[in-house]
């Protein structure tokens, strides 16, 4: 992220009549109210309902968004939950959700960094809900949790080998040629740019496309007679999709640019639209992702300095008023980050919110918990009062403190990014579960900071 301000070291405060501020704040209670959800009720009618965060690392946002989602989920009868997170370890949660698996978070799912991410207690606990909700529920009611993102390449590719050596041992070994070109690159993805500038490599993308058009093309014939392997031609049509996505995003995160972030968000996007149309015409979704991916990236320097599309603009292009973007902000606290990719998780001091920034207004109400509906229409004055671009800070699974202003924070259109907003004044890390030793693959960075 970059930040522009008059001085370089901050924008100067923009003046705000503290009554229209407060007139449009909804005090939130504590976190274990069960008249939390309450205020989130006003959502209950979209098709897709987008749950942000400021870090990666905060136990408030899991912890208020598990709660929101329940309230979906249980009185208006959303379908999923959809996160920013790979879809094979992703699907770990959903055996267990469904009744398929002993453990919330199974051995081996969510080691690569960041493990803290999804391997956490606020997580499992979600998880433990979602199993509880399904039991007394038809196989095809219950609620499922998905994975959204692209870098889980070794992994998806072995899982469409090992769906195939099932149902078709002879497309099995022709996947295995085909995805042989990718062999050498599964355990260090991000070296499959240099290598895709020779020749012999350049035929990777015309092979993982062709494998998972034959897969989708054979749904029918997978299904016949095998009673409830829709799911299971689900999670290998999406492998399938992912590696070929992935292949795509290594190949130009060479480059540097937009393409590969954009490549990833519309993935992130195809693989929500792919889950409701699997869950029929009626599905809705809940999703989890970072503001970065969540808040329409036209209104932030994103969109209108770098050229950057995200999640919640494609959800707003696709669905408009039946998309509700909800972000997330904090004050100071703490927080679970890293220094540096693949590097260890710290507990790490979040520093004060600047003047001028989105979060340093919110600080200043001097409520603790409240929720800002910004959607056009419900508090007009405030919306034109807010007009206009302000600093807002993004923490990812980095977070550096001395070089905040530089590395977190980027101007955005506050009133045109989000639908409402979700503030947490001081906050504090989640509780990460360790799982094992970590893997330590060679993902690169997302910019900025791992988000």
């Amino acid at each position: 992220m970059s930040a522009s301000s008059d001085t370089g070291q901050g924008t100067r405060e923009r003046r705000l009549d503290p009554g229209l501020l407060a007139q449009a704040l909804e005090p939130l209670p504590e976190l274990d109210d069960p008249a939390f959800a309450n205020a989130f009720e006003r959502f209950g009618d979209c098709r897709v309902v987008l749950l942000g965060e400021c870090s990666h690392g905060t136990s408030e946002f899991y912890r208020a968004r598990t709660a929101i989602t329940r309230r979906l989920i249980e009185r208006h009868g959303f379908d999923f939950v959809a996160v920013e997170a790979d879809w094979p370890d992703a699907a770990s949660i959903h055996r267990y959700a469904q009744g398929r698996q002993a453990e919330p978070i199974a051995p081996g799912a969510f080691e690569r960094f960041p493990h803290w991410m999804w391997r956490n207690a606020e997580v499992a606990s979600l998880a433990r809900w979602l199993r509880e909700h399904n039991r007394s529920r038809p196989v095809g009611e219950r609620a499922g949790f998905y994975g959204l993102d692209l870098y889980s390449l070794g992994r998806s590719m072995q899982a469409v080998l090992a769906y195939l050596q099932q149902v078709d041992p002879q497309a099995a070994s022709e996947a295995r040629g085909r995805y042989g070109c990718l062999d050498p690159w599964q355990s260090s993805p991000a070296d499959y740019g240099h290598a895709v500038l020779e020749a012999a490599y350049r035929k990777c993308e015309q092979a993982v496309v062709q494998q998972c058009r034959e897969l989708l093309a054979r749904q029918l014939d997978y299904d016949q007679g095998r009673q409830g392997e829709g799911e299971a031609f689900l999670d290998a049509a999406q492998n399938a999709r992912l590696v070929a996505a992935a292949e795509r995003y290594y190949r130009v995160m060479y480059y540097g640019g937009a393409e590969s972030w954009n490549l990833r968000d519309t993935h992130m996007f195809d693989t929500l639209m792919a889950l409701l149309d699997a869950r029929g015409p009626r599905s809705r979704a809940v999703v989890w992702a970072h503001n970065s991916h969540i808040g329409d990236a036209r209104a932030t320097e994103m969109g209108s300095a770098r050229g950057e599309l995200n999640v919640g603009q494609l959800c707003r292009q696709r669905f408009g008023a039946d998309a509700a973007l909800v972000g997330f902000g904090t004050h100071d606290g703490h927080v679970a980050a890293a220094s540096q990719w693949d590097g260890p998780m710290e507990i790490k001091a979040v520093l004060p919110s600047r003047p001028g920034s989105v979060e340093h207004l919110c600080h200043a109400t001097g409520i603790p918990r409240f929720l800002l509906d910004l959607r056009p229409g419900v508090h007009a004055p405030l919306r034109q009062a807010l007009a206009g671009e302000r600093l807002q800070r993004f923490i990812g699974v980095l977070y550096l403190p001395q070089t905040e202003f530089y590395s977190h924070y980027a101007q955005v259109r506050w009133p045109e990014q989000f639908d409402a907003y979700v503030w947490f004044d001081r906050t504090g890390p989640v509780t990460a579960d360790a799982g094992g030793a970590p893997r330590h693959d060679a993902v690169p960075e997302t910019f900025p900071s791992g988000l």
